[in-house]
């Protein structure tokens, strides 16, 4: 049932074998049969998700009407199996537990509503009848667990690799003998399809003890199966067993897997069982339930006992009568909601083709493999596409259950769930997309609260592209509850009682062992996200620190953006930046002076990573010079930096820190020492920003591409230049200038040296867009306009992309400009041609 037992067991780790048996031949006391109660133990091995076998053991407790009832599962839960008649408990659900001093050493045992151990669970509940588990304890099993889940060596001693047994597939095993290819096949024609009239009328013991007797035939060819690690869980059943009939006599049930039952019925001595007991390792465990999902049930998800189809056997379990019928229902239904046309006609089709694939087949009942080749032929016209949905929505299923408020929990995990009631936020199994508007303060405090809990390592939410605007006020998120995400509570609950107090601790720990200077950056960030106010003062004192003492212009560059951003959080947050300004300002006055040192002598790789954070600061640079004020630094700027700034750039209304950026900038673009790639994205910036001309920029850029460069070195040039996402295709499409300088570049590349920087070409134009590419291979089909030519020469497949401006187009566009901004509108309106309408 559990992780652990998914890797121990046989009947985990493929599908958990059922049946029902009677104590079989080495039993204590005799087989029942019908309603008779008996005066042995009555062992029903069960597979561990099987609605077949969730009927059966109902059935056969009707029918016997044990004393008690004892169930595999551990012992710790004992105390919470009354919460499962709690109206507010709706499974699936699970048992967690988890160490005490390591709650990441944890383990779940799942359970759904047509787990037969659950049933058996409700049944003894409800008659008022004793149940307990009786598997290996949870202080044992975590012990055997190594920190990230995977299982320690066990305790016995384990056989040399020449001893080792194959795992055995005891549903694969029995599917070979009875002449199946396919175990799932076998096992729902045995089990799964047996209707519940045909259940009513039969012996409600035979099926078990047919079963018990296959096992106990398989045990004796296979042994443990390759599993050691199972005798120590049988040896304490057998112990729990012994202390149950002392206490209550033989008249007493055991659900148990199928594989353990021969085990169970064996004869051994109290002191062999205990013996294998001996020396086993202990860790103290705390335990609850927790909700869990189909879709973790699912044998894909990675849970080993899962099971392929949750959905399908729930459906399997509830639908009382005509289980074809119902699905087939349920399935148009689900096509309906998704605006796909399906009939009752349909349906009707769809049951009889299925019906007709199981007769066809041989089978009893049409299974899941009928059903879904009968709606892909009838509903899905042959396509797959709405047969995914099916798969996804219905054979797996996204239910989540619930566990009542009474159930224990740690104290983060009881403010965290007031918290989302308190804001409205439903934990769902299905994914769900969440716009907030941070200027209701609802959708502030939700913000918060994803932020903290992404900050505790509890990834319940994460940040997503929005649809709407991307200003500071709106955030979108996509959320997905997991069940692990539990465990990941239980982790943080070391820093905190509550979310806010425990992202706070958690923050301020971070900042005081974070070695680089992005790292604190990040963590500041994040804080103003979070509005964690009170860890601010911490993250504040060790940025400042680190940003002191690193003088690596890269760690400084990384730092920056984040810094940048942060600040745009102030207004809106109502959070105070001052500090944070301060900090921004001392690093961008740093990079300003130690970039242009930092560029030189750089290998390829080197080069890129720098021309990336150049990106980065500009950007940065950007953000924080739109609320600066001019300080001392400002008149202080020297007048060598002064006079490399052009007249136009230094009449902009916000020139201190802009401007020596801007100063920056032309060093970069101007020095042959530099890498290509950093001179050409530094001319690309400044002419972006209005800061160099355009006969500039063909003048650095004819340098660059001078006979005299090597091709390497000019190649690199036009990737910084052109490459990326900066619309440097259109600006060649648009210029015809630049165009024919790398044109008459490329033409003039010697032979030999082609190859080396034709990786480099191809890296940069094949980020253009694809009509971009095309019109520029027109361009240069056509070859330059003739200088002094008439309009006729510039009369091409391309209307636009001439040397001279279009003013109708020019007007026709400012008319659309005007209605897309709900501008007032131009009382004289200059009529669209027909050309640019198209």
């Amino acid at each position: 049932m559990t992780d652990t037992q998914a890797t121990s067991s046989p009947v985990s780790a493929g599908p958990d074998t059922t049946g029902a048996v009677a104590a079989g031949p080495a039993a204590a006391g005799p087989a029942v049969t019908g309603a008779v109660a008996v005066a042995g133990p009555l062992l029903l091995g069960v597979r561990h998700h099987g609605p077949g076998s969730a009927r059966a053991v109902r059935a056969a407790l009707d029918a016997a009407r044990p004393a008690a009832v004892l169930v595999e599962g551990p012992p710790e839960g004992d105390a919470l199996l009354p919460l499962a008649a709690d109206p507010q408990m709706r499974p699936p659900v699970a048992l967690l537990a988890h160490a005490v001093d390591d709650p990441g050493r944890a383990a779940f045992w799942p359970l759904a509503e047509f787990s037969p151990e659950w049933v058996a669970i409700r049944w003894a509940l409800a008659n008022d009848v004793p149940v307990r588990f009786i598997d290996l304890p949870a202080t044992h099993s975590l012990a055997l667990k190594e920190p990230h889940g995977e299982e320690a060596a066990p305790a016995p001693e384990a056989p040399a690799d020449d001893e080792l047994t194959p795992a055995v597939d005891p549903i694969r095993a029995l599917a070979e003998t009875a002449g199946y290819d396919d175990p799932e096949r076998w096992w729902e024609d045995v089990v799964e399809h047996r209707s519940p009239a045909a259940d009513a009328t039969a012996d409600a013991l035979a099926p078990f003890a047919a079963l018990a007797e296959a096992m106990t035939a398989l045990r004796e060819a296979y042994g443990d199966g390759g599993h050691p690690r199972d005798a120590v869980r049988e040896a304490y059943m057998r112990i729990q067993l012994r202390t149950a009939r002392r206490e209550f006599g033989d008249g007493i049930a055991v659900v148990c897997g199928a594989w353990h039952v021969p085990a169970l019925a064996a004869r051994t001595t109290l002191a062999a069982d205990r013996a294998l007991l001996k020396g086993l390792p202990k860790v103290k465990a705390e335990m609850t339930w927790v909700p869990w999902t189909h879709r973790r049930l699912a044998r894909h998800s990675g849970y080993g006992a899962g099971i392929d189809s949750p959905g399908w056997y729930g459906h399997l379990f509830g639908a009382a009568d005509r289980p074809i019928e119902r699905w087939m229902t349920k399935v148009a239904g689900l096509l309906r909601e998704e605006d796909r046309f399906v009939s009752t006609a349909h349906v009707i089709e769809a049951v009889r083709l299925a019906e007709t694939l199981a007769a066809m087949r041989g089978r009893p009942l049409a299974g899941l493999s009928e059903t879904t080749d009968a709606v892909r032929a009838v509903m899905c016209e042959g396509s797959d596409v709405p047969l995914a949905l099916i798969q996804d929505r219905l054979v797996v299923g996204e239910t989540l259950g619930e566990v009542p408020d009474s159930a224990p929990a740690v104290p983060l995990q009881r403010d965290l769930t007031r918290t989302q009631r308190t804001l409205r936020l439903k934990p769902e199994a299905l994914e769900k997309e969440l716009d907030l508007d941070l200027r209701k303060e609802t959708d502030a405090a939700r913000s918060r609260l994803l932020h903290r809990l992404r900050l505790l390592g509890i990834g319940w939410g994460a940040p997503a592209q929005g649809r709407g605007s991307t200003g500071t006020f709106r955030e979108s998120w996509r959320l997905r509850w997991e069940p692990e995400l539990h465990v990941r509570v239980a982790e943080a609950g070391v820093w905190g009682t509550t979310v806010e107090t425990a992202a706070t601790a958690k923050a301020e720990s971070q900042a005081l062992a974070a070695t680089a200077l992005s790292e604190v950056t990040a963590l500041a960030e994040h804080c103003l996200l979070a509005g964690l106010t009170e860890a601010l003062p911490v993250v504040m004192k060790a940025l400042a620190d680190r940003a002191a003492l690193d003088a690596d212009v890269g760690h400084l560059a990384d730092a920056l953006p984040a810094l940048a951003r942060s600040l745009r959080y102030g207004d809106v947050r109502s959070t105070d930046t001052a500090a944070l300004a301060e900090v921004a300002a001392g690093l961008a006055e740093r990079i300003c002076v130690g970039l242009p040192p930092a560029c030189t002598g750089l290998d390829p790789d080197g080069a890129e990573a720098l021309r990336r954070q150049v990106d980065g600061v500009h950007g940065a640079i950007g953000l924080l010079a739109a609320d600066a004020r001019p300080t001392e630094a400002d008149t202080a700027t020297s007048a060598e930096a002064r006079a490399t700034i052009p007249a136009e750039a230094a009449a902009t209304p916000t020139d201190g820190l802009r401007n020596r950026w801007a100063a920056v900038l032309r060093k970069l673009a101007g020095r042959d020492t530099v890498a290509g790639i950093i001179r050409g994205r530094a001319t690309r910036l400044l002419l972006d920003d209005g800061r160099l001309t355009e006969d500039e920029a063909a003048r650095l850029m004819g340098l660059a591409l001078s006979p005299g460069t090597p091709p390497t070195d000019a190649a690199a040039w036009i990737e910084g230049f052109v490459g990326g996402a900066s619309g440097g295709g259109m600006l060649l499409v648009h210029d015809e200038r630049l165009l024919s300088l790398v044109d008459a570049w490329l033409t003039g590349v010697p032979a030999d040296t082609f190859t080396d920087v034709l990786p480099l070409l191809r890296r940069t134009f094949s980020a253009f867009e694809s009509g971009v590419r095309r019109t520029l291979g027109e361009l240069v089909r056509r070859g330059p306009v003739p200088e002094g030519a008439g309009p006729a020469a510039t009369d091409h497949a391309y209307p636009g992309f001439g040397p001279g401006l279009d003013t109708d187009r020019a007007d026709a566009v400012e008319q659309v400009l005007h209605l897309l901004l709900d501008r007032t509108p131009i009382t004289a309106v200059t009529p669209v041609p027909e050309e640019a309408t198209a």
